[in-house]
């Protein structure tokens, strides 16, 4: 009691030190743990509940059928979040049954999501079920890994084993495709065919009698009758491919053998036509060779190999003699014989037979091989060649290209028929030339028409000459302006150099006047005011005087100073 009477004390204490908005909070939390409380005890009170599916209904109309089925059996259920609860799994079991009878399962639930309820017991149907359902859903992601098709749906019927093998249904399945934007899958064979192949593989008895592959639209993917004649087509198609590859291979090696000797330019391939044979057939070959008896000893200096044909495995002789009179033939007694006249002369005589038969048997080294041929034959091959001559441009004694009547002037060489005849060796020796079945290797001598050619040269050539007129008369009319530049500034600073030396020279004679003068005023007594300017130029060449008797190399420097910056 003294205990509880100071924790109340405490506690009333505390209350009346905590502010309005201290309790506030407190009577919150409170309340907050009270129905939180209230609310745990009335779930776990309430009787647990099993989802009658797995997947959500999103049609709430949907909903309304399936509970009011429930309701009229009398099934407690409840809707959360789309998903419809049922007491247990008893019920929920035999509600499904129910819903699937009288076809109320929504459309968009999966089929399958029956089968994904949690049991403690599976049945055999329930892994016969779940077994197809996962070879269906692996073949699904098989043939949507395919870079062809965007989508794929397949039903299998794996129909139950039957006692007897004549009573057995046959395994069926059925595919349904949607091809990627851009693909050929309904129209490639080799494609479809392989699809069918991996149907078949996946699914253990299936045969390709019983796949069906569709598209989208229905139509009928694997029904390869009445395709002969496209098949004919690609047999076709790929013989012309061939052939065109072979007739470009061996132009290829034409052209690479003579652009040794000739330029591209001169060469012309006419024609180069080959006729294959596509055939298909295996040759077996059956080789005999003889038998080692003693092999070689390498390290014997001579040869001790023993070899034999053959040798006996076994041997059967038969043997027949015969000596004395023939059969006479004799009627009753008393009678003559029945011996014709023409034999009479032969009885009584003795008679010597004598057969031997011998039969043996050897055995001899024997190697059979199987090869396979290729898929053609080169039944006639023919090739027709044309090579032009060389053409030269004339040069003048100058070594410059001789040009008449608005072209350059050129000369043609033919080729010689000992080069024709040594082309025409390397054309045979390209081609596998075979003068058995037919082939024929023209190679002539043809002056090709080149005259855009030679248009476009004398144009160039033109060019080049203007060119190189325009470069000789700019270079001259540059050297005139520099010359005339040079000569016009030597000129001008002759005559700027002439009229310095004529202000000098006026500069002093004024000078010497005005020294004169002065000098004569001096020897008369008269008193000559002179300016403040003509002062200090007496001044200043009194000073230059002194200092040239003083130090005279000093002004010389400065002299030659003064005339360096003025030139």
């Amino acid at each position: 009691m003294e205990w509880f009477k100071k924790m109340w004390e405490a506690i009333t204490k505390a209350w009346g030190s905590w502010s309005l908005v201290q309790k506030l909070i407190l009577g919150g939390i409170v309340a907050v743990v009270v129905v939180g409380s209230i609310f745990l005890v009335g779930v776990s009170s309430s009787p647990s509940m099993v989802p009658l599916l797995t997947s959500a209904i999103t049609d709430q109309t949907q909903i309304t059928r399936i509970t009011n089925r429930l309701d009229e059996e009398n099934v407690m259920n409840r809707v959360t979040g789309g998903i419809i609860y049922v007491e247990n799994d008893t019920i929920a079991r035999q509600m499904r049954a129910v819903l699937v009878r009288e076809d109320l399962i929504p459309q968009d639930t999966d089929p399958w999501a029956i089968m994904d309820m949690e049991r403690w017991t599976l049945t055999d149907f329930e892994r016969d079920v779940n077994l197809q359902r996962a070879i269906t859903e692996s073949l699904e992601q098989h043939l949507e890994s395919l870079e062809d098709i965007d989508s794929a749906d397949v039903s299998l019927v794996i129909p139950e084993e039957s006692l007897f093998a004549s009573e057995q249904n046959p395994t069926t399945a059925s595919v349904i495709i949607t091809p990627k934007p851009g693909s050929d899958i309904g129209e490639n064979r080799v494609k479809v065919e392989g699809i069918v192949k991996l149907i078949q593989f996946a699914v253990e008895g299936l045969t390709d009698d019983n796949i069906v592959v569709s598209d989208i639209t229905g139509k009928h993917l694997n029904n390869f009758e009445g395709l002969e004649s496209i098949d004919r087509l690609t047999i076709t198609e790929r013989m012309l491919k061939q052939k065109t590859a072979l007739e470009a291979r061996y132009m290829s090696q034409i052209l690479r053998e003579l652009q040794g000797v000739f330029t591209s330019k001169r060469i012309r391939i006419i024609n180069m036509d080959i006729d294959l044979e596509f055939v298909n057939k295996t040759v077996q070959t059956e080789e005999h060779f003889p038998i080692e008896m003693t092999p070689e000893d390498p390290s014997t200096p001579y040869p001790d190999r023993v070899v034999v044909p053959t040798f006996t495995e076994s041997e059967q002789t038969v043997g027949e003699s015969f000596q004395g009179t023939g059969f006479n033939p004799e009627g009753p007694p008393g009678q003559e014989g029945q011996t014709p006249a023409q034999y009479q002369d032969l009885t009584n005589l003795v008679g010597n037979y004598e057969k031997n038969d011998v039969i043996t048997n050897y055995v001899y080294n024997t190697q059979t091989s199987e090869e396979e041929m290729a898929p053609y034959e080169i039944s006639r091959v023919s090739v027709a060649v044309a090579i032009d001559g060389v053409w030269t441009l004339e040069r003048d004694e100058k070594g410059e290209y001789i040009f008449e009547e608005g072209t350059l002037k050129r000369t043609y060489d033919p080729v010689s028929d000992e080069l024709l005849a040594k082309a025409q060796q390397l054309v045979e020796h390209s081609v596998g030339y075979d003068s058995n079945r037919g082939d024929t290797v023209t190679v002539q001598h043809i002056p090709f028409d080149r005259s855009e050619e030679f248009k476009k040269q004398d144009e160039d050539y033109l060019r080049q000459k203007q060119i190189q007129r325009m470069l000789f008369y700019s270079i001259i009319g540059l050297l005139a302006v520099i010359v005339f530049f040079i000569a016009f500034r030597l000129i001008s600073r002759e005559m700027e150099r002439r009229r310095r030396q004529r202000e000098e020279e006026l500069a002093r004679q004024h000078q010497a006047m005005r020294e004169q003068a002065l000098r004569n005023a001096e020897e008369e007594g008269i008193e000559v005011e002179m300016s403040v300017q003509e002062r200090a130029r007496l001044e200043l060449q009194e000073n230059a005087m002194n200092m040239a008797r003083e130090h005279p190399e000093d002004v010389a420097k400065l002299i030659r100073t003064w005339l360096a910056e003025e030139n």
